[in-house]
Order: structure tokens, then sequence, then C-alpha cells
């Protein structure tokens, strides 16, 4: 879908443009391609190995190189990297399978190389530990433990050195999920989110959340584009969950 979207984009803008369904690293590129526009999403999209692969083949294409990419798609380091350099995150820590979490409930577990919250979960109690663990864990053996933040949930686009609107997610029912991120993929679930562009905040507070959001895109050593994940609580300080 996103593939499409792009794809009506860049014709629109007079580009010649072959779409290619990327199912694995043989993929095929039609002959004369001056740029590959990346458009997926999560594992093989956003974690450097298609950058890899391009990169070998001399095919130019968008987005951040491979070593960037690798580290913003690594939850774990990337946590790393906003705490060396002051980005306001949530408390975090690492657990293996087979350990239990010391923070207090709620908190959330996230496998930590995963895109689309694929093997997250948010834990309200003691009884949902053990399956979290073992789902999160059929993805990684290391996990991402994350204090719950409350609030509202925010998404900010960077483009080189400038910071984009912001849009609010308002998710029809819990978090935005899997479901409530492609309502289309399961219509029966019921999912899907309102979004809201420009958020309703304050101006002087929107400058400081972009602000924010600008510098946990650096901090990652990225310089073309991205899309931050903010949490904005009721009372406190915004907090940057991860850059996409």
């Amino acid at each position: 879908a996103t593939g499409k979207g792009v794809a009506k984009a860049l014709r629109s803008l007079g580009a010649e443009v072959a779409e290619v369904d990327v199912k694995g690293p043989d993929f095929e590129l039609p002959h004369g391609i001056d740029l590959a526009f990346i458009a997926l999403h999560g594992t093989f999209g956003e974690d450097g190995q298609v950058q890899r692969i391009l990169e070998h083949r001399g095919v130019a294409y968008t987005g951040d190189g491979v070593a960037e990419s690798e580290l913003a798609f690594d939850k774990i380091r990337s946590k790393e990297a906003f705490r060396q350099h002051g980005v306001a995150t949530p408390y975090w820590q690492i657990v293996t399978i087979g350990q239990r979490p010391t923070i207090p409930i709620p908190f959330v577990i996230k496998a930590p190389r995963q895109g689309s919250t694929v093997g997250v979960h948010i834990i309200k109690n003691e009884r949902e530990i053990d399956a979290a663990i073992l789902d999160a864990g059929k993805y990684d053996r290391e996990l991402l433990i994350e204090k719950f933040v409350p609030g509202r949930e925010l998404t900010i686009g960077i483009l080189g050195e400038q910071a984009l609107p912001i849009l609010e997610i308002i998710p029809k029912g819990g978090f935005y999920d899997f479901t409530n991120k492609y309502p289309f993929l399961n219509p029966s679930a019921g999912g899907g989110a309102e979004h809201v562009c420009p958020a309703k905040i304050p101006e002087d507070r929107t400058r400081a959340i972009q602000d924010l959001a600008l510098r946990a895109h650096r901090s990652l050593g990225l310089q073309v584009y991205s899309r931050v994940d903010i949490m904005l609580p009721e009372e406190g300080e915004p907090a940057v969950l991860e850059v996409n």
C-alpha cells in the first residue's frame, strides 16, 4: 500500500516509475533504474539489509545508509544513543529470555528489531508477563522493557534539518498496534485510528516537541529523513519512543 501511494505521488510529479514487489534478497530491478525509492516497512526494508544489497549492486536509493538504518531500527541501540545525547526517553532495561523484568507494572515489552509494533505488549498485570515474553521472544533473545508512559501518541516527520508538523494518532481502541495501523488487512477486527495534523498543541510546546524530535534524529546520525514517535503525558515532559 505504501509503495502504491509513493508511486502515484512520483508519477504525479512527472517521474517514470517501475513498481517492484520485494519478497527477498533476490529481487529483480528493471534495466536502467536511476534511483530506488524504498517504501518497505520493518525487517528487510528499514533495517539496512535492502540498503546493503542496493549498494552492492551500485543502485542509488532514498533514505539513510546501511549503518544508520541498522542503528535506528534497533530499539536497544537507539535507546543507548538517546541516553548518550541527552534525548528524553522513558526509563528502560534489557532482559534475556528467562529473566523477569524489575520495572514496576505497567511496562511495555518490545522485541527490539521489529517494525509495525510486532512483538510489542503493554503489561498491566503480573499474569500477562510470561505470555508476552514468550511471544516477543519469538523474534529476539534480548528484549527491551520500557516504562509505560500514558498520554498522547505523537509522530513527527523529519526531512533533512526540518521538523514537519506534529501528527497526533488517536487509536480507535487500545494502543496503535498492528490492527490499528493496518485496518485494511483485517477489516473485521474493527481497527483504525484518527490522525490529527497539525496536532492541537500550543505553539511553544509544539516547537519544543519538534526540537526534541530533531535531536533524536540527529542522535542516531540520520541526515535524510525519519519519523520520530513521541509520547506526551498529560502532566510531564514529552519522551521519545523510537525513530523510524
